[in-house]
Order: structure tokens, then sequence, then C-alpha cells
């Protein structure tokens, strides 16, 4: 499917930018580095450093707005102003270990996460920021990895990466790779998705699998010596989520389920908006690998982390012809109605079990498994 929010922002991230580019007289790139792995100087602020940006990530990323290298990216507001009347901004750090993963990388899972957390407060997201801590020594093969994997997600999402900053740090000092990324889009006037909007009769609508992400990186550590297939479900969700508002304009509240999983963030709908989540556990999408792999090893799956899964609650008279809709897209194929928002127990989540019986669903107490984002 073709992503109207795609072709709506490339006006605004090349068209534009490239007339400017070419008013400004950007300089034609020519550094290369010329070593195998990354040295204290490619983070001195001399030669190297700027070898390492132009090749690796200015080469990369191939945006205008980018290469003019200045302090900050700059945008003319009437440009925004076409999407919406309100400014959305979020920022996150990335610190999964390891760094490459079944289905997945750090610099995917980076740019997935900054434009999900921008969609799923029904912001059009259109710019990203990318900050890199590198440890001495690490490979520029994989940075290159990194870096176009992070590229090519941007554009599957429809956003540009402006601007950035890389620093080197000494061997030990940091675990490899750790990025930071910070999104920029704009919300339509007509949405209004907040946790505190749940009401008494809302369904409650998740857009597949629960827990792939967390066990695909339990498998990925391989410290248990689980033969599993799983791969994780990092995708980017806006293109998704605003087919869902061509339906529902009227979504009440929407997160995407990361760390703490799918309990954490019902949790939070039920404590903001002092309402009940009642969820179905025959309703709830989880493969037999990831059931399997959790009764194994004792976690809950949901607990476990997600990459590309969201949690809305919507009227109940767009139900169904919204999950008929999702279904319809390759982000929401196994898209399912897990429960409903009650008035009462206020503030909690409750759990209809398998067995006939029921169980109350608390947030996530100290952490399942550390850097899995």
């Amino acid at each position: 499917m073709n992503s109207p929010i795609a072709d709506a922002v490339k006006p605004i991230a090349s068209e534009n930018n490239i007339v400017a580019a070419k008013k400004n007289n950007i300089r034609q790139r020519s550094a290369k580095v010329n070593v195998d792995k990354i040295t204290l100087a490619h983070g001195s602020g001399g030669k190297a450093m700027r070898d390492l940006i132009d090749d690796v990530f200015v080469g990369t990323f191939d945006s205008d707005e980018l290469s003019k290298l200045e302090d900050q990216a700059r945008f003319d507001l009437t440009d925004l102003s076409i999407f919406g009347d309100r400014l959305a901004m979020t920022t996150d750090s990335y610190v999964v270990d390891p760094l490459f993963f079944p289905g997945g990388d750090i610099g995917k899972l980076a740019v997935t996460g900054t434009v999900n957390d921008l969609a799923v407060g029904g912001a059009v997201p259109l710019y990203l920021t990318c900050s890199m801590i590198i440890e001495e020594g690490f490979l520029i093969a994989d940075l290159r990895k990194i870096v176009r994997s992070m590229k090519n997600t941007a554009d599957e999402a429809g956003v540009s990466i402006v601007t950035g900053d890389t620093k080197v740090v000494h061997r030990g000092a940091v675990d490899k790779l750790f990025i930071n990324t910070a999104g920029v889009g704009v919300i339509p006037h007509s949405v209004n998705m907040t946790s505190d909007r749940a009401m008494p009769g809302d369904v409650i609508i998740i857009n597949g699998y629960v827990g792939d992400h967390g066990a695909a990186i339990v498998d990925a550590r391989g410290e248990m010596s689980l033969q599993n297939t799983i791969e994780t479900d990092c995708q980017t969700l806006n293109e998704l989520i605003q087919l869902m508002l061509t339906i529902c304009p009227d979504i009440h509240c929407m997160r995407d389920a990361t760390r703490g999983g799918i309990a954490t963030v019902l949790n939070e709908f039920a404590i903001g908006s002092n309402v009940c989540m009642h969820i179905d556990e025959s309703a709830l999408p989880i493969r037999h690998e990831v059931r399997g792999m959790c009764e194994i090893l004792g976690l809950d799956p949901l607990y476990l982390a997600n990459e590309g899964k969201l949690i809305a609650i919507v009227p109940a008279e767009f139900a169904e012809q919204l999950l008929e809709v999702m279904k319809t897209h390759k982000s929401g194929i196994e898209s399912a109605i897990v429960g409903k928002v009650t008035e009462s127990p206020r503030g909690g989540v409750i759990l209809n079990t398998t067995f006939g019986g029921k169980r109350m669903v608390d947030m996530l107490v100290g952490e399942q498994l550390p850097r899995i984002c």
C-alpha cells in the first residue's frame, strides 16, 4: 500500500529542500572513511570526524537539510501547518543488546520507536534527529549497516533524518553503540487521542501478535539455548494509524506497547481515565512459540516488549468496521478485539482467563528483560 502520508511529506522533505540546497550552494561530499574501526579521532571534531559524518551519515541519510551541516535543521512553519495545528515532539534512547537480532537491528528500532511515539498521538511524523554514542573500536562496517537500516526504515515511514550528533568514547565506557533519536510531527486539529479519554462501553483493539520483540531478543542473546524462529515485530505504524483515523476520527486512546507490554499500557489507560479495562485471554493474539518460551522462562507475555503493536480504545459503534479495515493493512492483518472498558473497579485491569476465572493485571514491577530496546 502506498502511503498518503509519505506522498504528502515528500514535497516538504525533498522538493523544497532541493530548491533550498541549490540556493545555498551545498557542497559536494567526497570524504571517505579508510579505516575498519572507530577511533577516538572520529569524535574529536576534526577531519576524521568530518569524514565519518560525510561518508557514513550524510552520504547514507541523503537529506538536503542534513547536508548543510548547520547546528540545527530549519523549516518553514507554513509547510508544517499543512498537516495540522499542533506540533508533536518526542525523544527516546536505544541501548538494545544485541545490536542485531532476528528481523531488525538497533537502527531500525530507533526509527520505528520514534515514529510510532508520534503516530499514536495522532501526529503525522515528519522529521527525525539521530545522535550516536559509539565505543572506540566499533566496526565501521556494522555502523554502515545500522545507518542504512535507519535510512530504509525512515523512507518506508515517509520521514527524513535532518540533523544529528556523533560522540566517540573510550573502550568500555559504552557497550558498542547507543542511539538517541527525537521526532517532530504535526497533529491535525480533528484528532485528540489521550490516555484520559477511555469511556465505559469502549472497545479495546490490538493490531497483532503480542510479545514477539521481547521473545526475539531473548533468542538473539543465546543465553537460554532456545530454538525459536521468532522475529521482532519492529515496524512503523503511522500509515496504519492514519488509515484507522479515516474510519474512526474519534479514537479515544492509543499507545504503542513497548517496554512493560500491553499490561502497562492498559493500566495507564485505566488510571488516566479512571475506568476499568477488561481483557479476554482467549482473544489475545499470542504465538505458540512466544507462549511456550514464556512458560519455560516463567515470563508473562502481557509484559513482554513489542515494537510494532498499538492498543486503541475506540467507541463500540466503530469497532467492527475499524477491525475489518485494519486487517487489510500489512501491519494489522492479525488485529483483534481483545476486551472492553467498564466503569469499575476504577483504575484497574482485569483478565478473563481461559479457565473461566478472573485476575488483576498490575503494572510491571521491576524489569523482566533489561535492554530490550
